[in-house]
């Protein structure tokens, strides 16, 4: 059988994926690959439209009843977060009250930003990798950045304001769950649970055979080197991508809860996290 599956371009999900898009990490099914950006995926998400897809915390919390995450692939750790930045040489000041560029309203990026400004802020929503050139032109005070422009926001004329991980790390004790493959409920456990060892499979595969994967990664990536790529698979591929685990599944609660007591999101839904 074919599955629909979606993901981002980015070197952790492009990583991830591999060896279970070319057809090497199981003979049980085959997937048909889709790549597009993470607030895409989001809102086809709440659509319904891919049987297996990545998507943000932030979006899963809404479409928990149709979906239920993977034990492997999340986005989850320490020292991850998005970066809350302004260009250098600006002085803005405080950031509440202001122009900020989101990467998606559906992100997690956005529900921290919200939940550290108390949501006292104007989002403007563009799609990530546009968020530094509008900020070096002064369309904005400010902008959340994830993904490769962790890496490269400083040489690019930017300064970090606050780490929105950081933050959150600070304020709750748990790692920042950042974003997840899920698996719509429809399918059923066992091919859940098929889909769910092929790509710890497919993870495996990446790590042993590692140069193989380079071609694919750098084709999607934003950034084409290696020095970043390696960067962005070491900082978002870890221990939580292998199995949530105990922390992580404590630190996804925790994101739900707090989203909730904020306001953010649906109350009444933790039967379905996980």
């Amino acid at each position: 059988m074919e599955l629909s599956l979606a993901y981002s371009p980015c070197p952790n999900d492009t990583f991830l994926f591999y060896h279970l898009a070319h057809g090497k990490a199981t003979d049980q099914f085959r997937v048909r690959e889709e790549l597009h950006d993470v607030e895409e995926l989001n809102r086809a998400a709440l659509a319904g439209k891919y049987q297996a897809t990545k998507l943000s915390f932030a979006a899963y919390f809404s479409v928990m009843d149709r979906y239920s995450i993977l034990d492997s692939g999340s986005a989850l750790g320490r020292n991850c977060g998005p970066l809350l930045v302004y260009k250098k040489g600006k002085n803005p000041g405080n950031a509440k009250g202001k122009k900020i560029l989101i990467p998606g309203e559906l992100t997690t990026a956005n529900l921290l930003l919200k939940l550290f400004l108390k949501n006292d802020f104007q989002p403007t929503a563009v799609r990530y990798d546009k968020i530094i050139p509008l900020l070096l032109a002064e369309e904005a005070d400010f902008g959340v950045l994830i993904h490769e422009e962790r890496f490269t926001y400083e040489k690019q004329g930017l300064v970090k304001l606050q780490d929105l991980g950081e933050w959150w790390e600070e304020t709750t004790g748990k790692h920042i769950p950042l974003g997840a493959i899920a698996f719509r409920r429809d399918l059923g456990a066992p091919l859940k649970e098929n889909f769910d060892s092929s790509l710890k499979q497919s993870l495996d595969l990446a790590y042993k055979n590692r140069e193989e994967t380079y071609e694919y990664i750098l084709k999607h990536s934003q950034d084409t080197t290696r020095e970043v790529v390696d960067a962005h698979i070491g900082l978002y591929v870890n221990e939580f991508t292998r199995a949530l685990g105990t922390d992580g599944r404590e630190a996804i609660l925790t994101l739900y809860q707090k989203g909730v007591e904020a306001g953010f999101l649906p109350a009444g839904k933790e039967k379905y996290l996980f």
